[in-house]
């Protein structure tokens, strides 16, 4: 998971966090794929991953027990080859 300081939400701070850590993990990693999960009350979660390019790829009921209880998760992924055009790199 990824959080920042409410003093800090706002800012597209980890817009450029995450965006580094991407191309991190493309260009030095050779991954193919990135995938990103997320409660569904979570929509700024939600909207960050979408800016990025990830794109839904299902819904996971009871994905993960989190504090005791069993939540569930939207599913996202974002591919090498989407993230190269969507940052111009082909």
């Amino acid at each position: 998971g990824y959080s920042i300081s409410k003093v800090y939400e706002g800012q597209g701070l980890m817009v450029e966090f995450l965006q580094s850590c991407l191309a991190f993990m493309f260009e030095n990693m050779g991954l193919n794929r990135v995938m990103a999960n997320y409660i569904p009350a979570n929509e700024r979660s939600g909207a960050l991953l979408q800016r990025l390019g990830f794109e839904r790829e299902g819904y996971a009921r009871k994905y993960l027990r989190i504090a005791g209880s069993w939540q569930d998760h939207v599913l996202t992924a974002l591919l090498h080859e989407d993230w190269s055009v969507k940052n111009g790199e082909l």
